[in-house]
């Protein structure tokens, strides 16, 4: 068929056949099917690529993009002659393509990245960011009856869960939202600020549950020698730092988590503890706690028999006396990975320094529209995360083999600069 103009001259399209050459194939392209003639795979997804390039809302503006620039639409691989597929096929791909697949693609653009030296892998990042669903409990300026209530599922989007944002308006001052979705997580290369693995779940799932299941496939899927990995107190958890410190032979710089009850309110003499109210507390026998010894001490005025009819309460009137029968206090016997880890020196703080970069990664995210799905339900907002980590790979993978290796992290002002 002949255009008025040919299209290899159309400027865009040296610019964007060089990206997309450089995408791996969609797998799994043979399997038999019934109903309408199949589309693309390929297709479908270089055009959900370019959409997040463009920075593109919707799926609507998507096709609206492809039916009034025939050009774009050849270079993705639609016959301009034809128009172009429906929104609904764009949301059909989203919906029912098994993320494992998109995953695959990821898996390949980051191994390539480490092949040719670009991802060094040496100091990693964990962090996640909310991804809120597009119900109408997530608009303030809706009227709805529990809008958080967790026990009334949104009906916009049925597989959505309830969760927290923790926002620092201002230094010390801490505050917390709700909202409804679901929520990233990212494991990111603190030097070149790109992500390497990345997972997508119900917003209820703590993050401290996914690290340890996250570092364990990344070792499994590359070879990179990671020396440190560094979070926020949020995973400041035992098992997570035994398993970085263990298992991973790497650094874990991860600040305290502040829990439990303050040191100066109990006094520890040896295996004595003294409590709040200045009385020695009883000694209640060892427990173990997923591997960890302890001495429980509990309120002498419940369980020991040395102050018997000396109080009538707590001489500190101490709420937990009332609420828990007194207070507890656990001391450790067995040793913590904690003693392992200099959080005062130098090198600590310098690494600590660099989880920033997680925080950076998202901020990009947020530019190829990963922060607002257009579709709902989990398996859709997964693979709608996973474009959104591809289309960033992609974009450092092509400013490498351009000679640009200065602009891997320029994932909306690369592309349209881009000469070859």
């Amino acid at each position: 068929m002949k255009y008025l103009f040919p299209t290899q001259d159309f400027p865009p399209r040296i610019q964007y056949e060089k990206i997309f050459s450089l995408l791996p194939s969609f797998p799994d392209q043979n399997e038999k099917r019934r109903g309408r003639p199949a589309v693309s795979k390929d297709s479908i997804l270089r055009s959900l690529i370019y959409k997040n390039l463009r920075g593109l809302p919707s799926l609507s503006e998507l096709v609206f993009e492809l039916k009034n620039n025939p050009a774009m639409a050849d270079i993705l691989g639609f016959p301009i002659w034809k128009a172009p597929p429906s929104i609904e096929r764009f949301s059909h791909f989203l919906r029912d393509t098994p993320n494992e697949n998109l995953q695959h693609i990821r898996l390949l653009l980051v191994r390539q990245l480490m092949e040719e030296k670009i991802l060094p892998g040496e100091i990693l990042a964990l962090d996640s960011c909310a991804i809120e669903a597009n119900v109408k409990e997530n608009n303030l300026k809706t009227a709805v009856a529990s809008r958080f209530d967790k026990t009334i599922i949104p009906r916009g989007d049925p597989e959505a869960k309830l969760g927290i944002k923790v926002h620092y308006p201002k230094p010390f001052q801490r505050r917390v939202t709700f909202f409804w979705g679901y929520r990233n997580h990212a494991v990111s290369d603190t030097f070149t600020e790109l992500p390497i693995l990345e997972r997508t779940l119900a917003a209820d799932q703590h993050e401290q549950k996914q690290a340890v299941s996250m570092l364990k496939e990344l070792l499994q899927s590359y070879q990179i020698p990671i020396k440190a990995v560094t979070a926020d107190a949020n995973y400041d958890s035992e098992e997570i730092l035994s398993y970085i410190f263990h298992e991973m032979k790497a650094i874990p710089v991860i600040p305290k988590n502040p829990r439990g009850p303050k040191k100066e309110d109990f006094q520890v003499k040896k295996n004595t503890i003294i409590c709040p109210a200045n009385l020695e507390m009883h000694r209640k026998g060892k427990m173990n706690s997923r591997g960890r010894i302890y001495l429980q001490y509990s309120c002498p005025l419940y369980y020991g028999k040395k102050y018997q009819g000396q109080f009538l309460i707590c001489p500190s009137s101490h709420p937990k006396y009332f609420s828990q029968k007194g207070c507890n206090y656990l001391l450790r016997l067995s040793p913590t990975v904690r003693q392992y880890i200099d959080y005062d020196s130098r090198r600590f703080k310098e690494i600590y320094n660099k989880r920033s970069s997680a925080e950076r990664v998202f901020s990009r995210l947020l530019t190829v529209t990963m922060l607002n799905p257009t579709v709902i339900g989990l398996q859709a907002t997964q693979n709608h995360c996973t474009l959104a980590h591809i289309t960033v790979l992609l974009v450092a993978l092509a400013a490498h083999q351009s000679g640009f290796d200065d602009k891997i992290r320029f994932v909306k002002t690369f592309l349209p600069n881009l000469s070859f």
